[in-house]
């Protein structure tokens, strides 16, 4: 392989532009804030979500994870591939929706010439091939936060850390199935129409989520959808179609904000402070001042019972 993949965020602008820039048209990600039926429907057609939680790093409770029955022979009829590289689990993911629904969307030339390549790869080749696509990576890649201080590529997990996993739900040839590359097959959760797959998905979710103790609420779930702008168009809604064009904008300049690299910016910002605080002979004030607020805040901390080597999150 040819370079690393990077982390990306479970945000509905990152996935958007993600699809977009892989080639695929008329298909966009919207979160969801609330897990129900009815929220899902309204986004219809619905080709499936995207769930991200945070996932066991032993054996024993990831195993207690699993719901449904593994069908290996679907494996067979559908593109699934296992996931063999850190970090790109959510394009995975992503993939894992989108390749399944080539008819229903338009995916590109690259991502069909790419799955018609890989079908009659067992899931482990298909996911080595997936992990060595030029285009793949360095269109996931492109949505990675820019840092100088983290490697990604280096980065390995320890017993502390808390390890956060992209798995994708979606109905096919008749059945709900739950696509993880970490697991050994596609997993069924029986019978579901595209027209079933709001209220058969939230059920499945619910007791995923369920296993968790009442205080753990870092989950996330993207829907994958038809461009909400094109439905606007069609039903003549111009009010609707001009809010999503502005979502559009407001996502393409998060995008650009997460791509720049602002440690060379704010250092020079701070140069230009410190060179001020000199010329005008207030830097010593500057100083005495900033340490006093920092032993203020140590103290704060102190009476409070956080370490003062925590970080505030």
């Amino acid at each position: 392989m040819s370079g690393g993949w990077n982390t990306i965020e479970s945000d509905a602008g990152v996935f958007t532009y993600l699809l977009q820039n892989l080639g695929t048209k008329d298909v966009q990600f919207e979160e969801l804030v609330s897990l129900d039926a009815d929220s899902l429907r309204q986004l219809s057609p619905v080709h499936g979500v995207i769930f991200l939680f945070k996932y066991p790093t032993d054996d024993k409770s990831a195993a207690a994870q699993r719901d449904g029955t593994l069908d290996h022979d679907a494996a067979e009829n559908m593109f699934f591939a296992a996931q063999t590289i850190q970090n790109a689990c959510g394009t995975q993911a992503l993939l894992s929706v989108l390749l399944n629904k080539d008819g229903e969307i338009d995916i590109g030339p690259q991502l069909r010439d790419f799955k018609e390549f890989t079908t009659a790869f067992p899931a482990d080749l298909r996911g080595e091939a997936l992990s060595n696509s030029d285009l793949i990576r360095e269109t996931h890649n492109s949505f990675a936060r820019s840092s100088p201080f983290v490697d990604e590529t280096q980065r390995t997990a320890t017993g502390d850390d808390d390890v956060y996993h992209f798995i994708a739900y979606t109905p096919i040839n008749g059945k709900l199935y739950e696509l993880d590359g970490l697991q050994p097959a596609p997993i069924s959760h029986g019978t579901c129409t595209a027209a079933e797959f709001p209220e058969k998905v939230i059920p499945v979710l619910q007791r995923r989520i369920a296993r968790y103790p009442a205080t753990e609420i870092r989950f996330n779930l993207l829907a994958m959808v038809r461009d909400l702008r094109v439905r606007a168009r069609e039903i003549g809604d111009a009010e609707a179609e001009l809010r999503e064009e502005q979502k559009r904008a407001a996502w393409r300049w998060e995008n650009a904000l997460r791509r720049h690299n602002f440690v060379g910016f704010v250092g020079e910002l701070m140069k230009g402070v410190v060179a001020q605080k000199l010329r005008d002979g207030s830097y010593e004030r500057w100083v005495e001042e900033a340490k006093g607020k920092t032993r203020a805040r140590v103290e704060e901390r102190a009476k409070r019972g956080i370490a003062a080597d925590e970080t505030d999150v």
